[in-house]
């Protein structure tokens, strides 16, 4: 079994949802507020911004990772359709790097995550299938005895991919993970992400600060800026895959996000009029 079983009860609701959503730290200016956003049944939305926007604080608190006494938070999270207080099974994190324990070979890496509390528990042979499966989407099949040392950044971060998809979440959040990269294996891994999402009929919510990495991957794309931040445009991408063919309204988009993102880090930012509905389309 894997993330395309989601049950018809599951695809009813957003996979995610946030109501008026803030975050601060403990005697510290808020880092975003007033954020509001939707993930749909297998959907990727990008969450492009400038460094300092509160992206990557955004997504711990949307999977309940940033600890209770770090800092306050308002507002509301649902998951599948039910309010969210921690952190849930079916969603699984890519960070920005691979965090593979150096001790343990690929596959038990991809497992890992299988013993995380509120986990189903599972025989042997499940363990062993789920963790064979994940290794062979993400291009790895028959590579499950290498360890860390021996893996290049993008293996060690396919491995990564691997050890979420193991949980067969029905949401993975990506913080940035292919940044570390060289250009080559960076464009690899979003074709990969993409190939995934649509096999695994999952959801993702990627952050990224990169425009074309947001255009390539993205189903919609939310833009957040200020101080503190906040999501200010929204884009719909109706290009066709594989994007990068047409040239016209990659460019077109790509000039659009450019523009929408230096008058976001500007002064003053983008004002509320100047906002767009949740439902623009932009292409």
């Amino acid at each position: 079994m894997n993330a395309s079983d989601t049950t018809a009860a599951d695809l009813r609701h957003p996979v995610l949802q946030a109501r008026d959503l803030a975050f601060g730290y403990a005697k510290g200016k808020p880092v975003f507020t007033g954020v509001s956003l939707e993930v749909a049944p297998r959907e990727i939305v990008c969450l492009l911004g400038g460094s300092g926007c509160g992206k990557s604080t955004l997504l711990r608190t949307l999977a309940h990772l940033e600890p209770a006494h770090a800092g306050q938070t308002s507002g509301q999270i649902r998951f599948l359709g039910e309010p969210l207080s921690a952190p849930h099974p079916r969603a699984a994190m890519v960070f920005q790097q691979p965090g593979l324990l150096p001790w343990l070979d690929a596959a038990r890496n991809t497992g890992f995550g299988l013993d995380f509390a509120r986990q189903p528990l599972l025989q042997r042979a499940q363990r062993a299938q789920r963790v064979q499966e994940a290794l062979e989407a993400v291009g790895l099949a028959g590579q499950g005895g290498l360890y860390p040392a021996e893996l290049s950044g993008g293996m060690a971060q396919r491995v990564a991919l691997a050890r979420a998809l193991a949980r067969e979440p029905v949401l993975l959040l990506a913080d940035e993970p292919f940044s570390a990269l060289d250009a080559i294996t960076r464009a690899e891994m979003q074709e990969l992400l993409v190939d995934v999402v649509h096999r695994w009929q999952t959801a993702a919510l990627l952050v990224t600060h990169d425009i074309d990495e947001a255009i390539l991957v993205g189903d919609r794309i939310l833009l957040m800026g200020g101080r503190p931040g906040r999501i200010v445009r929204e884009w719909r991408v109706d290009i066709a895959r594989p994007r990068i063919a047409d040239a016209a309204a990659f460019t077109a988009l790509r000039l659009d996000l450019l523009a929408a993102l230096h008058a976001a880090r500007a002064p003053g930012g983008i004002t509320a009029s100047a906002r767009l509905p949740a439902d623009a389309t932009l292409i």
